[in-house]
């Protein structure tokens, strides 16, 4: 019988954290999926259905604008905001995980490159017009959540979109509860990656297609 795919990322990330080293694990689980001894559970094979829905509601136009996706894995997300016309950069902590983009879009329009969420380069401050995080704060331990919130926002030009899409917690539940990854949001969590001049304009939580005890957000963010 098949394993569970979320119960052998687990082990791995397990493995990764036991060595003190939090964010090895997404390395370790995009090579094994390489190599077929694992899938990586969040690889739709398409871009993230909430960030498609956001795509037909708001209409973007990315034409002579920057996009920056965050935890870009095997570049799904991407490639649906490159076809909307934004110069698009795409990266994630895993060589393996953008190896496999390259692969997967050998014609891409998107700049697929590796980098650390936690450490970024400093060119890309306040440098993006649209900045997309789907589901990587919530991969890292809470305690290293507010280090990559901050990240996340800096990216965000002045006039710019910042779009957050990941799984719900609810503000009660304690930390000590929750046996990651992931470590799903809290609303705080949520609302605090608004700042004095990047505003929270729009909150919707909605359940999972696949498991409808599973919520999930989708706020939307615009800097002054």
């Amino acid at each position: 019988m098949t394993e569970d795919p979320d119960v052998v990322s687990r082990r791995i990330a397990r493995e990764s954290l036991d060595r003190d080293d939090p964010t090895g694990w997404f390395e370790n689980l995009y090579a094994a999926a390489a190599e077929g001894s694992a899938v990586v559970p969040w690889d739709r094979g398409t871009a993230h259905q909430l960030l498609l829905e956001w795509v037909e509601e708001s209409s973007p136009d990315g034409a002579d604008k920057t996009a920056l996706i965050v935890g870009a894995g095997t570049g799904w997300d991407a490639e649906l905001i490159a076809d909307r016309g934004y110069d698009t950069t795409a990266f994630d902590i895993s060589p393996t995980a953008i190896e496999t983009a390259h692969r997967n879009h050998p014609d891409s329009k998107a700049h697929y490159r590796v980098a650390d969420l936690l450490a970024p380069p400093a060119d890309w401050q306040h440098a993006f017009d649209l900045v997309v995080e789907i589901y990587t704060v919530q991969a890292l331990p809470i305690a290293l959540q507010p280090d990559a919130v901050k990240h996340v926002t800096e990216f965000v030009a002045p006039g710019g979109t910042l779009l957050v899409i990941a799984a719900a917690r609810p503000d009660d539940q304690p930390d000590a509860a929750i046996q990651g990854p992931p470590w799903p949001l809290t609303r705080a969590t949520i609302q605090s990656f608004a700042t004095a001049d990047l505003r929270l304009i729009q909150l919707t939580q909605s359940p999972s297609p696949a498991d409808e005890s599973v919520l999930r957000w989708r706020a939307e963010y615009l800097r002054d």
